[in-house]
Formats: C-alpha cells, structure tokens, sequence
C-alpha cells in the first residue's frame, strides 16, 4: 500500500516522500527497507512504481522527493552542486533524514536496510553509502556516477550495480565502479548491458529527453531490465533481508 507522508528533517522544516508497505503484518523484527533515490526528472510515476515493486517484494521502501526542501529550482541546483563536485551536500542530509526516519518505524527492521538509486540518484545512493550510516548492508547503483578516486569508496557495503553499454555518458562509469570493487575487495555484482543505453531499467516516458540526451541512449529495454531487477532483489534479499 503505497501513501504519501512528510519526513522531518533537523531544520525543523520536512521532506515530502512516499512510502509503500508489504501486504499483510508486519514480522516480529518488522521489514526489511530500502530508500528509493529519484532520477534527475524527480518524483515521476517510473520512481513511484519502484517503491511498489519493493513492497512487492517484501520490502519497506520509501522515496523522498529532493526537491521538495526549499524551492524546486533551489534544491535542483543543490543536487546538482552534489553530483557535479561528489561532495556531501544538502542531498546528502535529507537522504539520511530519510534513512533514519525508515529505521525508526516500529514496523522496520533499522538494522536491515538498502539504498537504491537511478541516474543521478545512483551517484547519491553509491556516495551515501559510502558514508557508512547505520543499517545499510548494501546499496544499488544503476547507471549514475562513480568517483575516480577509489579510496572514497572503501567503507562502502556490498554494491550491485547496472549499466547500458550504449550510454556513452555513463556505461564507462559502470566498468569503474567493476574495478573500483575488484581493487577494494568489496562484495559487488556489477553488470553492462550491451544493448542498454540510460534509464533502461524503468518506464519512464521522458520525451524531451529521449531527444536532448540522444548519445546516452535513453529509454526502457526490456531484457535488460528484467535481468537486472532479477539481479537487484538476489542480491538485496541475500545482504539486506537476509542480514548477511
């Protein structure tokens, strides 16, 4: 059951967000969780039906909109300064905020949780994750930037991660964020789909974009998404549900 509700953050103001719950009682420890981090288009019905598929699946999962701290050309500028300079922003916190408010729910397990995101989304989710916070076993990075500098990357948790091999903006990003793993020794499972390009894994219907980002090859390929989501839910039902 998805429904909309308002996340307080430290500077007394709050983030809209949305929240969809697994069918039927909670267990005992309560649900395992996940944040769900928007592309740069925001929250569009493609996010929104990631939160059901979670739930779906077991999971608590919620997906703060970033935008709406502030005006929304602010906190675009704001994630955008983010993921150009890969230094924590105010993104960064409300992602926390976000964190801390999943894992306070009495029917969450806060020691139990994931983070996943797509485009610009996945930049924050693999950054965030990076930063260690408590109850994240493992974080999905699908097609968003991976920093050059793989020491930033060392506290990370297990890591899967999708990529198009035809998005000539991120695909490369995809074999860094292989090797940063493979050198760190870090548990991962990350896959370049040849015949993908950018945002393949949702169906999003983002015409402008479709036209604007041509060499990232944008749009939903099927086989690739439904290999991927396989992928997802193996290795999160393995790191975070089953508390590995």
């Amino acid at each position: 059951m998805r429904q909309d509700v308002r996340v307080p953050l430290p500077d007394g103001g709050s983030l809209a967000a949305t929240v969809a719950l697994p069918q039927g009682t909670a267990p005992a420890a309560g649900w395992p969780g996940v944040v769900v981090l928007h592309e740069i288009y925001g929250i569009e019905p493609d996010m929104l039906d990631v939160v059901d598929l979670f739930a779906e699946h077991g999971y608590a999962a919620v997906l703060p909109d970033l935008y709406s701290h502030g005006t929304r050309v602010g906190c675009l500028a704001r994630a955008m300064h983010q993921f150009v300079t890969e230094k924590p922003g105010q993104p960064a916190a409300d992602i926390d905020a976000t964190r801390q408010w999943l894992a306070g729910r009495d029917d969450v397990d806060g020691g139990r949780l994931g983070v996943i995101g797509f485009c610009m989304g996945g930049g924050f989710a693999l950054a965030y994750a990076a930063s260690a916070p408590p109850g994240v076993r493992a974080a999905s990075v699908n097609y968003g930037a991976v920093p050059r500098d793989q020491e930033r990357l060392r506290p990370v948790c297990p890591v899967v991660g999708s990529y198009g091999g035809r998005d000539q903006g991120f695909g490369r990003h995809g074999t860094r964020l292989r090797e940063h793993m493979r050198a760190l020794g870090i548990e991962h499972d990350v896959e370049i789909y040849p015949d993908a390009g950018h945002s393949f894994m949702t169906d999003g219907h983002h015409p402008v974009a479709k036209l604007a980002l041509f060499p990232l090859r944008h749009g939903l390929v099927r086989a690739a998404a439904d290999d991927a989501w396989r992928r997802t839910f193996a290795f999160f039902d393995r790191y975070v549900a089953g508390g590995e």
